[in-house]
């Protein structure tokens, strides 16, 4: 057992929650190597039950930032906010994880649903100022893609200079 894996004093376990809380914190500073590495001993180790969303949000993120398993980061990160849907850095690593699969409207709607749970977190507000907000259609009963929408859309945008 590495030394990042010691057992609790006098328990014999492993800490599950220190251990998580010690794991992400790596990953908040771009340490992932450390960081995935504790989380990934605890997915394999530790019981289900007791491990929390952003555990399985950022190891989302960090098995598709690293290792390039979009679609297995994406379930898992999915999987965060069904577990806990009130924690805004669940969304933000599942928009994250979704660019990395090149899903932008995805990205913008997890950032959308984040953002209701949380109108200021500062990482959902920078991602999206990142991505760009797109502007309603001109015609909002008509879709985006509606020829007449397209070209007023396009009139506006040459009007405002935008």
């Amino acid at each position: 057992m590495s030394p990042s894996f010691q057992p609790a004093a006098g328990s014999g376990r492993p800490d599950v929650a220190g251990l998580v809380a010690r794991g992400i914190d790596f990953c908040r500073q771009d340490d992932w190597e450390r960081g995935l590495a504790i989380l990934g001993h605890l997915a394999q180790a530790a019981e289900k039950s007791a491990l929390s969303g952003l555990f399985y949000s950022y190891l989302g993120y960090g098995i598709a930032r690293c290792e390039r398993r979009v679609e297995e980061g994406k379930k898992l990160c999915q999987h965060a906010i069904r577990i806990e849907f009130y924690q805004p850095e669940n969304y933000f690593n599942l928009a994250r994880t979704q660019l990395l699969g090149n899903d932008r409207r995805g990205a913008v709607s997890a950032i959308f649903k984040g953002l209701k749970i949380d109108p200021n977190s500062l990482e959902l507000l920078t991602l999206q100022r990142e991505l760009g907000v797109r502007r309603g259609p001109v015609i909002p009963f008509l879709s985006r893609d509606n020829p007449l929408n397209r070209l007023l859309g396009r009139l506006r945008h040459a009007v405002s200079g935008r």
